[in-house]
C-alpha cells in the first residue's frame, strides 16, 4: 500500500484530477465575472423601507449571491493552483521555476485585473502604489499567484479598502498587501511565522484554513535566491491602512 501511495502513476492521476478541477472552477469564475460585470449591484434598502423584496428574477437581486459565489470559487481556484505547484515541487517532476526580469507595472496590472471584478462586487476599493518602470527578477506566474491569494485573503478582513504597494528596501523587492480591517487574529500571525520558520511541519492545516496558502507563499519566496539571500514572507498588523498586512520580500 505504501509503495502504491508513492507511485508515479498515482502522483500523475492526482495532479491530472486537480488540474481538471482547476479548469472547471476557472470556467465557473469567468462566467460569474461576466454576469457580475453586466449586472448592476443591488441598491441597499432605505431605513424603514417595508416595500416588497426584490424580484429574484431581477439580476440586481442575485448580485450579492453571485459575488459570494465568485469569492468562494476564487478561493477554491487559489487552493488548487497551490496544490499543483506544491505537487510539482514535492512530486517526481521538478517545478519549472523561471525567474526572469519583469516590469513591476505589468505585474501589478495583471494582479489588479484578476481581482478587479471580485473587489468591485464586494464594494472594496483597491489602491495601487508602485514604481511602474522598476524591473526585478522573479517567476511571474508564481508571484502573481501569491499576490492574488493575498488579496483574496485580505477580502476576509478588510472593511472597504485594500492597498497593493511595491518598493525596494535595501537589496529586496518588498510587496505589501494591506487592508483597513481589525488586523490578523493571533492564530494567523503565528501561522505566518511558522510558514517561514519551519514550513509545512509547523503549520496546522486543520485549524488554520490559510495554512496551505501561507506554506505555498513561503515556498515561492524561498525559491527566489540571489547570492546568499532568499525571499521570505511576513504577516503584520498596523500596516499602511491600519489593519493587516501581508509582506512578500524577494532578493
Amino acid at each position: 500500500m505504501d509503495d502504491q501511495a508513492g507511485s508515479p502513476e498515482l502522483y500523475m492521476f492526482l495532479a491530472s484530477t486537480v488540474h481538471d478541477m482547476k479548469n472547471s472552477i476557472s470556467v465557473l469564475s469567468g462566467t460569474l465575472e461576466n454576469l457580475l460585470a453586466a449586472a448592476p449591484p443591488a441598491a441597499p434598502a432605505a431605513a424603514g423601507d417595508n416595500s416588497a423584496p426584490l424580484d429574484p428574477r431581477d439580476p440586481a437581486a442575485a448580485y450579492p449571491q453571485m459575488a459570494q459565489m465568485l469569492y468562494q470559487s476564487k478561493r477554491l481556484n487559489d487552493n488548487l493552483i497551490q496544490l499543483l505547484a506544491l505537487y510539482k515541487e514535492v512530486g517526481k517532476p521538478a517545478y519549472p521555476f523561471d525567474a526572469t526580469p519583469q516590469q513591476i507595472g505589468e505585474l501589478v496590472e495583471q494582479v489588479a485585473s484578476q481581482s478587479r471584478i471580485l473587489l468591485r462586487s464586494r464594494g472594496i476599493a483597491l489602491e495601487l502604489d508602485f514604481p511602474s518602470e522598476l524591473i526585478w527578477c522573479f517567476d511571474e506566474d508564481l508571484v502573481i499567484g501569491v499576490l492574488v491569494h493575498a488579496i483574496n485573503n485580505a477580502i476576509r478582513y478588510t472593511r472597504d479598502r485594500i492597498r497593493l504597494s511595491v518598493g525596494v528596501d535595501g537589496d529586496y523587492l518588498e510587496v505589501r498587501v494591506a487592508d483597513n480591517g481589525d488586523g490578523f487574529p493571533p492564530a494567523m500571525l503565528e501561522a505566518g511565522a511558522a510558514a517561514m520558520q519551519g514550513g509545512a511541519g509547523k503549520l496546522n492545516f486543520i485549524n488554520n484554513s490559510s495554512g496551505l496558502g501561507l506554506y505555498f507563499s513561503s515556498e515561492v519566496a524561498r525559491m527566489h535566491k540571489h547570492r546568499q539571500r532568499h525571499g521570505g514572507i511576513a504577516l503584520e498588523n498596523g500596516g499602511a491602512l491600519g489593519g493587516g498586512c501581508f509582506v512578500l520580500r524577494l532578493p
